[in-house]
């Protein structure tokens, strides 16, 4: 026998979860912090008859004990249950996968050498004659999956739609008549196509109502744009107004607004870190930020994705081993992580990622763009979802683009963070202002989201937002769907692996009037092409229950049903004795 213990401290935001002991023997568990139904639950997980976990799949009973001990042993950071699973890609249709991305890059390069010979017509930009002897400006190597694999598929995308992203929009019915090299347009209107593809997810975005109607005011009244920067002519009262209410609704000292949601990112990291820094990143961070870690100058190494191993090992060396060469200790070490990932629908180990922060004495940016508004109870994001404490992430980021139908992002943290931030950011000193409607439309909405407007408005469409993701990821599960990410995200990657499926998906959603996002390679991992549900809280049962019927129908048609209902836990890899305790400062 061998005794385990772990320290949850209140001043760690834990949520002042007190000291347990976990007894492990040869008998099995005997003790756990959490009990449901006099069974003992695995961070929110309880047993099944046969000795497995309750979040989809099946162990023996020894295996399953072990199992227990490794997610209990770090399951007391968590207030919740966090059941977040991916089904494993079947061999035969990865095997199908792979020969189907070999059989287009065959077709490539014999259609690339019929173009040489001028057999077939060259549609791509090309060099003139006349400059063959200059530097190349276009290399057509670099351009080969352009011009033989996107191409095929490319009606799939930017598709233009001619109303508000709302439960449906409007779409203009376009044809290619050379391969969708070029598109022309009907004139047609294709009306009430159910939305599945925008990040409408508290439904704010609307033309009517009183969130429009505060817009038109301010519109009516400050004008549509600003022309100037912050730190010049833009600083309007509407702004300072805004960022006092998302620093209240954040629960942080201070916050600062910008006019874009990917330069927050971009442009703001650079301006935290630099040359003798060191930023952790998770593998599957977002392009901003990737972009902003590299324009920083300090140096990056990426963990595996929510993989709490993969990143206390990075950070331990970082401490052992310093800089490179030198050997000197890192100037900051800042780990940069998601709220919920956009292609993976998957909500960061955040309680875990904190716990590591402190232990290691490093910074946390954390990036809430995908589940401010669309998590936890209050729709204040991630934080607000594990009932942690604000305080204890440094760089609270997020955007306004979502979940408050607007555009925009945000910064939230201590005062001289955003002080500092007011000066040295290339945002607030080169970029223009916020546009006052668009500074409106978050004010109402995130007024509605607190309750501030006297209403139940907000803390309805949170609870309708939730029921939905539930609801839909349920039924597809049932229908033999392979889907990714937690229950709670109301992100939902639907796999769909083969090249050939991607185009055929897509087209076929829209054949009965619902548009979906189709994602593959460069994208994803080259076996892993998936279509992209966003649900919302404007979408009604009826809407759900008519889109559910139609993917059931495609999902047979294409035969994209794959799952074998065998789903492997994120957490089904072996854990390491670390405890997390937090040294006292």
């Amino acid at each position: 026998r061998f005794l385990l213990s772990f320290r949850c401290d209140r001043t760690a935001g834990t949520g002042g979860l007190s000291a347990a002991a976990v007894a492990v023997g040869a008998g099995g568990m005997k003790q756990g912090p959490e009990k449901l139904g006099g069974q003992p639950r695995a961070n929110g997980c309880s047993h099944s008859k046969h000795g497995g976990l309750k979040n989809g799949y099946v162990r023996g009973a020894a295996e399953a004990h072990s199992q227990v001990h490794h997610i209990v042993h770090n399951g007391a950071l968590y207030k919740r249950p966090f059941n977040e699973a991916f089904e494993e890609t079947p061999m035969l249709v990865a095997v199908l996968t792979y020969v189907g991305y070999g059989v287009l890059t065959l077709f490539g390069y014999l259609r690339d050498f019929l173009r040489h010979w001028k057999i077939e017509k060259c549609h791509n930009a090309t060099d003139r004659e006349e400059q063959m002897d200059f530097v190349p400006l276009y290399q057509d190597f670099e351009n080969f999956y352009t011009r033989n694999l996107y191409m095929r598929i490319r009606d799939s995308w930017n598709r233009p739609i001619c109303s508000l992203p709302g439960a449906k929009v409007d779409m203009l019915e376009r044809v290619s008549h050379d391969y969708n090299w070029t598109f022309k347009y009907t004139g047609k209107v294709i009306k009430d196509v159910i939305n599945l593809g925008s990040y409408n997810y508290l439904g704010y975005a609307q033309n009517n109502g009183p969130f429009s109607e505060a817009a038109s005011k301010v519109l009516s009244q400050y004008g549509a744009g600003v022309c100037s920067t912050r730190q010049e002519m833009g600083n309007l009262d509407k702004h300072e107004e805004l960022e006092r209410l998302v620093a209240t609704f954040l629960g942080v000292e201070s916050a600062m607004t910008f006019g874009m949601g990917f330069a927050t990112n971009s442009m703001n990291i650079p301006a935290l870190v630099g040359k003798g820094c060191l930023i952790l990143s998770d593998e599957l961070n977002h392009a901003s930020l990737v972009l902003g870690a590299r324009l920083s100058g300090a140096t990056i190494r990426v963990f595996k994705h929510n993989n709490m191993q993969s990143l206390e090992k990075l950070l331990k060396d970082a401490i052992v081993y310093g800089q490179p060469r030198t050997h000197r200790p890192w100037k900051k070490i800042l780990i940069v992580v998601e709220g919920v990932y956009s292609m993976e629908g998957s909500i960061v180990r955040l309680p875990e990622v904190i716990a590591l922060k402190k232990k290691y004495k490093s910074y946390l940016y954390l990036d809430e763009a995908h589940s401010i508004g669309a998590l936890g109870p209050s729709g204040r994001g991630v934080v607000d979802y594990f009932g942690l404490n604000p305080e204890d992430v440094d760089v609270m980021m997020g955007t306004f683009t979502k979940s408050f139908g607007a555009a925009g992002g945000y910064i939230g943290g201590k005062k001289e963070l955003i002080d500092y931030l007011r000066i040295h950011s290339h945002s607030a000193v080169y970029a223009t202002s916020l546009s006052p409607p668009v500074v409106e439309q978050v004010i109402a909405s995130m007024k509605s989201i607190m309750g501030a407007d006297g209403t139940t408005i907000g803390k309805e469409r949170i609870q309708t937002l939730s029921e939905n993701t539930r609801y839909v990821r349920r039924q597809l599960k049932k229908m033999g769907f392979i889907i990714y990410g937690n229950e709670d995200s109301p992100i939902i990657p639907l796999m769909l692996y083969m090249p050939a499926k991607i185009g055929a998906f897509g087209r076929e959603m829209l054949k009965r009037h619902i548009a979906v996002v189709v994602v593959g390679f460069p994208a994803t991992p080259i076996i892993e092409s998936r279509a992209r549900i966003c649900l919302s809280a404007a979408h009604t049962k009826e809407i759900l229950d008519i889109a559910l019927k139609e993917l059931d129908e495609v999902g047979d048609l294409l035969q994209i049903k794959y799952s074998r209902h065998r789903l492997v836990p994120l957490l089904d890899r072996p854990f390491d004795e670390t405890t997390y305790e937090e040294t006292e400062d």
